[in-house]
């Protein structure tokens, strides 16, 4: 594990109530994570409130610095927010267990919902480079919440589906996998619980179950299975999100 003192390139809106923050964070960088991995980013001023560091997954990592995206969703968030270019930010990783891609080369399918988009960009560059090819569903309330294509490898082919037609296919991302799951040779994911089991249930009825692999999105105080703060219940008894997950097998879970 790597803790640093990184410094803020720039934080940039990239869709309504979320940003993306670039840190200057060589030893970070450098340190050969897997795609669904994660750091934990102290959100306040030495000392200051809240406590507790907040996880967000890896975004993107090139050429000394690494991107995390997140939405702002409390005091933590906020503080993230409001950081600048020359502030520094404390944090350290990386940690958890990242998503396990296929040797050779395959289709794979990546479905995102919400702020669980963030770590599908890493995932998505890094399977490019091994020769997969990429589709990346997200799936958001309306059209302003999500992601632009422009933050994609221009060799993804992005879906989007929202809730209100705005744009897109209208309705809930997991009503429009089996067109997609029946091209996928391997599916990803990762986003809120109710996505999960929608999903789950939709898999088990189409039969092509694509030993999908998900990433869990459970509060994780501290990130090294210390706190207990993120256990969760699978078919194989109780695991902590942050050290046996944030990766599990869909149908483990739900």
């Amino acid at each position: 594990m790597i803790r640093e003192e990184a410094t803020v390139l720039s934080n940039e809106p990239c869709y309504e109530g979320g940003y993306v923050i670039w840190l200057d964070a060589p030893n970070l960088a450098a340190a050969g994570h897997t795609p669904g991995q994660f750091v934990m980013v102290r959100c306040s001023a030495e000392g200051g409130d809240p406590e507790f560091s907040r996880a967000f997954s890896y975004h993107r990592a090139q050429e000394g610095r690494i991107a995390l995206l997140y939405t702002v969703a409390g005091r933590g968030t906020a503080w993230l927010a409001g950081r600048r270019r020359g502030d520094t930010v404390s944090l350290y990783g990386p940690l958890g267990n990242g998503f396990r891609l296929p040797d050779g080369s395959g289709n794979l399918l990546l479905v995102a919902g919400g702020v669980g988009v963030a770590p599908m960009v890493d995932l998505a560059e890094v399977a490019l480079a091994q020769g997969h090819q990429v589709t990346a569903m997200m799936g958001a309330r309306t059209a302003s919440q999500l992601l632009p294509a422009s933050a994609w490898p221009s060799e993804v082919e992005y879906v989007v589906v929202t809730e209100d037609g705005s744009q897109g296919l209208r309705g809930r991302v997991t009503e429009h996998l089996d067109e997609y799951v029946a091209w996928s040779s391997r599916l990803y994911a990762c986003g809120p619980n109710p996505m999960f089991a929608s999903m789950a249930e939709a898999l088990r009825q189409n039969g092509r179950r694509q030993r999908p692999e998900i990433l869990m999105e459970e509060n994780m105080p501290c990130g090294w299975g210390l706190c207990y703060g993120c256990a969760i219940f699978t078919r194989h008894g109780v695991r902590l999100c942050c050290k046996d997950g944030p990766r599990f097998n869909l149908f483990d879970v739900f």
